[in-house]
């Protein structure tokens, strides 16, 4: 994998970000680096990151952050997992943003599970050259996740690092946290996640062809290709959308199983784009939910699926009227 995909703000990766796989760089410049699952990149980690580019800029050192793909309990507990805020690509476009110079993806397998706390921080300081190390207050690391930040301060000072701990960050009281995020958007409160992420809570993927239901019913959709079967959301939402060429479109969307065309089916993104009729398959698109309007529902037959939409249509349109 590589930088120069596509721009940060539109679904692009910068592409002087340096992506690299696993726990070694062939650069020996002494880095700032912090380590985490950086899942929705949300207030809490930009504030983390912030502090690390602050460090990075004093010392003379390049910032690098180290994830793991895929989840670590993804791996372990893949029924148990937590459902996911943001793909691998999503989080390198946060991170292209926010100004992140390199990545480290590392691959969690079952060989990367048996590393030792110790290999873990032999890795940081004479593969990486890590110089300064931010993490997380409650991060833990190595196998049977023995390693926390007291050892990883111990260790530092042996080898010639320095070790600082970022304190969890507080919205309205409540710790911000992927945990948060995933509940408000469960509850449908995108609003409240939004407040937490420091921006719209979006989704990203390609245009794919789907089953063209949407423009048989006079309502055309763009089909967005889901990265994982369970998103965080599901109903119907006010949108918008970012796409290179494009500009930010308004629209309103689906996210969910299609219950009155579908049976058993697996979650599907429609997008319905307003006084718009390009043919945009293959496109990158980033979808912003601003509002739910609605919970899915299971309608007797098409006429009413179709009146229902309609509805849909002229409600997000009032609702970009009363937000302009």
């Amino acid at each position: 994998m590589c930088g120069g995909v596509q721009s940060a703000s539109h679904g692009i990766i910068a592409p002087d970000m340096q992506i690299l796989r696993g726990l070694y760089s062939p650069d020996t410049n002494p880095i700032a680096v912090t380590i985490g699952n950086f899942d929705g990149v949300h207030l809490g980690h930009q504030a983390l990151l912030d502090e690390l580019r602050a460090v990075a800029q004093q010392g003379g050192l390049k910032t690098a952050v180290v994830i793991f793909e895929p989840h670590p309990r993804e791996f372990f507990t893949p029924q148990q997992a937590p459902v996911r805020l943001t793909s691998l690509r999503e989080k390198l476009e946060q991170f292209s943003t926010i100004g992140v110079e390199r990545v480290h993806v590392c691959r969690f397998n079952a060989h990367f599970a048996k590393m030792t706390a110790e290999d873990f921080m032999h890795a940081l300081s004479e593969k990486m050259h890590a110089k300064f190390v931010l993490i997380g207050d409650d991060f833990r690391f190595g196998s049977g996740r023995v390693g926390d930040f007291a050892l990883m301060e111990k260790v530092g000072l042996q080898r010639g690092f320095e070790v600082r701990a970022m304190r969890s960050v507080l919205h309205d009281g409540v710790r911000v946290s992927s945990t948060a995020i995933r509940a408000a958007l469960a509850d449908g409160r995108v609003r409240l996640a939004r407040s937490y992420l420091g921006r719209p809570y979006s989704i990203s993927g390609r245009v794919v062809h789907g089953d063209a239901t949407g423009r048989k019913l006079g309502f055309p959709t763009a089909n967005l290709q889901l990265k994982h079967n369970q998103p965080p959301l599901k109903g119907i939402f006010v949108v918008e959308v970012h796409s290179d060429g494009l500009g930010v479109l308004q629209g309103v969307a689906s996210l969910g199983v299609r219950p009155t065309v579908k049976q058993d089916a697996k979650p599907v993104l429609e997008v319905h784009l307003f006084e718009f009729d390009r043919q945009i398959y293959g496109r990158h698109l980033r979808v912003e939910f601003l509002e739910k309007l609605r919970d899915e529902e299971k309608y007797p037959n098409l006429e009413a699926l179709t009146r229902q939409i309609a509805l849909d249509v002229e409600n997000a349109k009032q609702w970009f009227r009363e937000h302009e």
